[in-house]
């Protein structure tokens, strides 16, 4: 239920709005002062204020002032029975969401709460937005390799100078570009990224630069390309090396001349848009196979970046995994986990063909399945960090049988719970034991039952 908070200094329209609000099923309060209505903020969350301007004491237009100033406002809409076209300017600009006259229209009025609690509720999810980015934007790693990778990055994003970033599958190739973007003069702007090996080569065209309506079968209205979405701010090809011969020889035009044509337009569309491009192969080798515009190459590859793979920075995985387990506890709305040395250990004897993403996997499978446990060992860990080029690794020294045959089951069972998405059922079949006697086996070894 939303709250809305009346301030006026007369006691009918009080009333009277507080009763049509609460019938509309809104929680209303009210207030006759400016000074009270400071108090009841303080003590409250409130989602819109209606806010007489002529009031005893402090003024609409003070109260306004104050309101605005405080963390995560209210919407204000002001009220005043003797309103002018000068009157509704000012308290716009000092951050009114709208103006009403009296004597109020009831119907406008509850069209403007509706429309102000929804302001409120996209300006929140904007900040969260902003939140997420910011982090998407933190470059984890203690390691030399990665130190160095910072400092890159703080010397060159203040530039407009084209990057490219190399590096395998799951090391962090977005991240470093939107680290870029978010150190970058361009970082009020927009980040816009394109996968250009999941996009298939029909579309990726229309993708990157817009297509008119009818241009081809299927375009049933004109489309915005990525190109003119990121004017201003910061374009990422992410896997630049799977894009066809066809697109390279427009994007290399548009990077030359900062303008293009949409698919079945006559327009030109000039943009001013820096270019970040990543790629998990080798450009050259695919320039000689005749894969990869030499030219487009030249023009990409005026700073280059490496970011290197996981294993070579095993140093990093601790810090990795601690991130990983406070990001994915806010995620999922439980308190901090803890992994002991031992289970890094682990961690760390593992090749990681993966990379960090492959990490990042394995954290959340963790704790995803064992929703209860706040402090993970080796005995909590997948199967498959104990393979090391085909062999198992030793994951610690067992004092009986009975805990060696226990570990053993635990992550056999895992391991099938995790090829059959955690339906148990299924698992109990694949294991040819009844549901319930699994069930048993999950609760003694300790691992949660999640459909």
């Amino acid at each position: 239920m939303h709250n809305i908070l009346i301030v006026d200094d007369e006691g009918g329209i009080r009333e009277s709005l507080s009763g049509i609000l609460a019938d509309e099923g809104y929680n209303a309060s009210s207030v006759e002062t400016g000074e009270a209505c400071l108090d009841a903020l303080a003590k409250d969350a409130y989602d819109v204020v209606l806010l007489d301007i002529w009031l005893p004491g402090i003024d609409g237009l003070e109260t306004l002032e104050k309101i605005r100033v405080s963390d995560n406002p209210p919407e204000v809409i002001m009220i005043s029975g003797h309103g002018t076209i000068e009157t509704a300017v000012r308290t716009t600009k000092l951050g009114a969401f709208d103006f009403l006259e009296k004597p109020l229209s009831i119907e406008k009025t509850l069209i403007l709460i509706k429309n102000a609690i929804e302001s409120k509720k996209l300006r929140l999810e904007n900040i969260e937005l902003k939140k997420q980015l910011q982090t998407k934007s933190i470059i984890v790693g203690d390691s030399i390799p990665m130190k160095a990778l910072r400092q890159q990055i703080a010397l060159m994003a203040p530039t407009n100078g084209r990057v490219l970033i190399y590096g395998e599958s799951g090391t962090g190739k977005e991240l470093v570009a939107h680290a870029m973007h978010a150190q970058s003069l361009r970082k009020g702007e927009t980040f816009v990224e394109v996968n250009c090996a999941a996009i298939p080569e029909d579309l990726i065209e229309s993708e990157l630069f817009g297509h008119r309506k009818g241009s081809f079968p299927g375009a049933a209205a004109d489309k915005e390309g990525k190109f003119q979405r990121a004017h201003g701010g910061t374009l990422f090809l992410d896997e630049v090396g799977d894009m066809s011969l066809k697109t390279q020889a427009k994007v290399l035009r548009t990077l030359d001349e900062q303008r293009f044509t949409p698919v079945g337009s006559d327009q030109t569309i000039t943009v001013d848009v820096r270019v970040i491009a990543s790629t998990n192969k080798d450009l050259e080798e695919e320039i000689s196979r005749g894969n990869f515009r030499e030219d487009l190459f030249y023009r990409l590859n005026v700073i280059p970046f490496f970011v290197p793979p996981l294993r070579e920075r095993k140093e990093d995985i601790p810090l990795f995994t601690r991130h990983f387990l406070k990001e994915l506890a806010v995620t999922y709305g439980r308190r901090p986990r803890e992994i002991t040395d031992d289970a890094i250990d682990v961690l760390m004897r593992y090749s990681w063909p993966g990379n960090v993403r492959e990490l990042r996997n394995v954290i959340e499978r963790i704790v995803i399945m064992n929703p209860t446990t706040t402090r993970f060992d080796s005995k909590h860990l997948p199967p498959l960090v104990y393979r090391d080029g085909g062999r198992r690794v030793p994951r610690t020294e067992f004092s009986t049988l009975h805990q060696a045959r226990d570990a053993y089951e635990r992550d056999y069972i895992l391991k099938k719970l995790d090829e059959n998405h955690g339906n148990v059922s299924r698992t109990a079949e694949v294991l040819g034991l009844e549901r319930s006697h699994l069930y048993r086996k999950m609760k003694t070894l300790g691992i949660a039952a999640k459909e």
